[in-house]
Parts: structure tokens; sequence; C-alpha cells
């Protein structure tokens, strides 16, 4: 099975230059726990419900205008629509993550894949088996 037939294809993102606000009603309104930060359609970061909840509570000096860019994640990781499934469970596994982004060749985005992707369409064992692999201790 590959990424393609499991990956969420309509993916909501914010530009760098949107406030944390705007962010974060946006996965309010979706109800979603990460928004990839894109210029040009292309993932520069992601901002999670954590990096919310984390940098503004924990630094009085984050307001909620600010641009998503001060509070996203920097560190893009994607995998490619045309991988086996197995070949993105191992990558959340060894980067101990839950989702990841899908990009086209030139890098463009193109979707998600979750960990409850996998376990609901493609197979709960392999699910568990990456999940194992996410929060063990490194």
């Amino acid at each position: 099975m590959l990424v393609r037939d499991i990956m969420q294809k309509r993916v909501s993102f914010v530009g760098p230059n949107a406030s944390v606000h705007a962010a974060a009603a946006l996965m309010q309104d979706r109800d979603i726990g990460i928004l990839p930060v894109c210029e040009d359609g292309k993932p520069i970061g992601v901002v999670t419900d954590r990096d919310l909840a984390m940098r503004l509570l924990a630094d009085v000096g984050v307001c909620a205008e600010m641009p998503v860019r001060a509070v996203m994640t920097p560190q893009v990781y994607f995998c490619h629509a045309d991988q086996d499934i197995t070949v993105a469970a191992h990558m959340m596994g060894d980067w101990q993550i839950r989702r990841l982004l899908v990009c086209d060749v030139n890098g463009a985005l193109m979707g998600i894949v979750s960990l409850g992707d996998m376990a609901r369409d493609a197979s709960e064992e392999l699910a568990g088996q990456t999940l194992g692999e996410i929060v063990e201790t490194r």
C-alpha cells in the first residue's frame, strides 16, 4: 500500500506571516492539531497545537498577533506519495512523530499522513509498532 492511498489530501495550511491567533482559530475550526506553514506552496515548517500551547504559555513575550513564523517548528519531516506506507511508518518511528507531510518531487505540499490514517486504512499492527517507536525514550 502506498502513502497516496491513505493520506489526507485536503490539507489546511498557513503562511509564515499569518498571526498565531489566526492559526489557532483555523486549527479549532477544522479540529486539527497541525498546520503546515508554507511559502509558494512548499512547507517551511509546521505549527502544532503543542507549539501554540507550550510557546505561548511558557513565553510571556509571545502574543496572539505575532506571526506563526515566531512559534513554528522549522524542521519539516516529509515523505512522498509514491512511497510504501511501511517506509513512512519507519520515518515516523525514526523521527518520533505522529504526522508526516507528503510532498511531491518539487517539494510542494500534497497531503498529510498520520498514525491514525495508518491504523484506520493500512495496518493496525504497523501503526502499533510505529507508535511504540515514537514513544520510546532515546
